[in-house]
């Protein structure tokens, strides 16, 4: 009886001692290390399609899903193969590939899926955007820590993974859980003593578990040389100040002209396979896909009334000014909401800036009910709000998803298949920005534009959206350098030998930029990560300074 009472006293005890953590405990750095470089680098495999045995699989150097389906489309698939995760895709006409999306978290993860023996199609998904993790060290930030309350950031090693956004931070006695709500993946903690042992998931299927002990020096993250090109041409100015981090934060930079690659060169780390976060320089590929829209005659002029695309219940907010935001005001940044969220110009109470309506549950409701501070097409102001309402005019006119279409009419055939879109709190492309692409395919991009709708002489867009893109129409108002502005496109304009050079360019936040100069013949890619250091546009001085004289001796 003794013995008895002993176990219960020291299990009680136990109990008591799980049940007492409390969060300011472990409201420290930690830090781990993965065991594999290649745990987020995961094969994706469906096994014997049109089959009643087919499966859907995801694997790392173990397997981490089975999941057996059939197929009911015939040219469409859509496996639902864990909790909030799907892949969907479509079968290509000769039946030798798979394009599709994984859906995890905001993001579509693009993948190809090339046909092997026995009906079976594999292609690779990563989860981190980069193949391989060039630091497997693993940090962990909890923070603001009281009783049951706290919030916990994992960072990698690695800093070209963009990171993680996580929310959603529970726990019950020496058990916590968070998720990252951009790629997905799902956290769960124990607490020990002076360790946390964590565990990666996707869904409920286990990727991997890292041990963390508390951090006692500064984390080290990033800071990886390249074996960047040493270039013959007179460039070697530019990449010697991008070494020695005068130009800091430069993570590519690429020159075509007459449609030949004459110039790539990468640093920090950074290399061709790299999606990149190309943030609002993507609003001009949203730009293209309602240019493609209306070259199929899905919508008639960009002149109807955004209302007409929009369901029944946004109605309410439609009055005698409102319902004059047409497709081209929203083009050009001139529907006259108060949408303005572009640096310090920003309206930190409007409902249409993008930090407020995407709080909202609703972000169509929270843009269309910001006030009218201008008539729509008569004055711009930068706002993401304007092609977010694009995006949702875009999705009511297709029958697919609007993924697929992109895919289908712009990306399959520009031969992209590596990249990611963001999407809105409903799951559709966000037309707003964050898109995901290689620089190289950034460059693709860039020259479909040059060349005026063609891409190795097929034609993609009509060359009459080319131009209605590419034209003036206003000043941006809420910029410091007052720049024209097309159908989410910049103007600018440079100096080089006593002579201007016109630009038209995609520009997104960090210092993301696709120059497109027809006077040349030229694109230039330039990417960056100059996110909070006032230096976002960086590549500008980079353009004018090294890459014009270049371009024009």
């Amino acid at each position: 009886m003794r013995f008895q009472n002993s176990v219960l006293f020291f299990f009680l005890l136990f109990i008591l001692s799980v049940n007492a953590q409390q969060m300011e405990e472990y409201a420290h750095p930690w830090e781990g290390k993965l065991e594999n470089s290649k745990t987020f680098h995961f094969t994706v495999t469906i096994e014997n399609l049109g089959f009643e045995d087919a499966t859907f699989k995801i694997s790392n150097d173990h397997s981490i899903i089975n999941y057996p389906f059939k197929k009911a489309n015939i040219t469409q698939i859509n496996i639902p193969f864990a909790e909030n995760l799907f892949f969907e895709g479509t079968i290509a006409p000769n039946g030798k590939e798979i394009n599709g999306f994984i859906k995890s978290g905001l993001l579509l993860y693009h993948l190809k899926l090339t046909k092997r023996k026995n009906n079976s199609f594999v292609g690779i998904w990563n989860v981190l955007m980069v193949d391989e993790l060039k630091s497997q060290k693993f940090f962990l930030s909890i923070e603001n820590g009281s009783d049951n309350d706290y919030q916990a950031y994992p960072i990698f090693g690695d800093n070209r993974f963009t990171g993680t956004w996580c929310t959603n931070f529970q726990k019950e006695n020496n058990k916590i859980t968070f998720n990252d709500f951009k790629t997905g993946l799902q956290f769960k903690g124990t607490l020990l003593t002076n360790e946390i042992q964590l565990e990666i998931f996707l869904g409920n299927h286990l990727i991997t578990q890292v041990n963390l002990i508390k951090s006692t020096t500064d984390w080290k993250i990033g800071g990886f040389s390249t074996n960047n090109k040493k270039s013959k041409l007179s460039l070697v100015e530019m990449e010697n100040l991008i070494s020695k981090d005068s130009l800091p934060n430069t993570h590519s930079v690429l020159i075509s002209r007459n449609g030949k690659l004459i110039y790539e060169n990468y640093f920090d780390g950074y290399d061709a396979n790299v999606p990149h976060d190309m943030r609002s320089s993507s609003k001009s590929i949203s730009s293209a896909i309602v240019g493609i829209a209306q070259d199929q005659s899905l919508f008639k002029s960009v002149e109807q009334s955004i209302f007409d695309f929009l369901p029944a219940k946004y109605q309410i907010q439609k009055d005698r000014i409102k319902e004059k935001i047409n497709i081209q005001s929203l083009l050009t940044m001139s529907s006259g909401l108060d949408a303005i969220d572009y640096g310090i110009n920003a309206n930190p109470k409007s409902p249409a800036v993008e930090d407020n309506y995407q709080m909202a549950n609703d972000w169509t409701a929270a843009v269309l009910s910001a006030p009218m501070i201008n008539n729509p097409n008569t004055k711009a102001n930068y706002g993401s709000a304007n092609p977010y309402l694009l995006g949702i005019a875009m999705d009511s006119l297709i029958s697919e998803p609007l993924e697929l279409f992109m895919d289908q009419n712009l990306f399959q055939k520009l031969a992209i298949s590596n990249y990611i879109i963001q999407t809105d709190l409903n799951g559709d492309p966000y037309f707003g920005g964050g898109m995901y692409l290689t620089p190289k395919d950034m460059l693709k991009f860039g020259e479909l534009y040059l060349n005026k709708g063609k891409w190795n002489s097929k034609r993609i867009i009509s060359e009459k959206w080319i131009e209605s893109s590419f034209k003036n129409y206003r000043v941006l108002e809420n910029t410091k350098d007052k720049n024209g502005y097309g159908y989410l496109w910049w103007h600018n304009i440079y100096q080089s030998n006593g002579k201007s050079i016109e630009s038209i360019e995609a520009r997104g936040a960090g210092g993301q930029y696709i120059f497109v100069v027809p006077s040349l013949k030229t694109v230039v890619i330039i990417t960056s990560g100059n996110y909070r250091n006032g230096k976002t546009q960086q590549p500008e001085t980079i353009f004018e300074t090294y890459i014009l004289p270049y371009l024009e001796n």
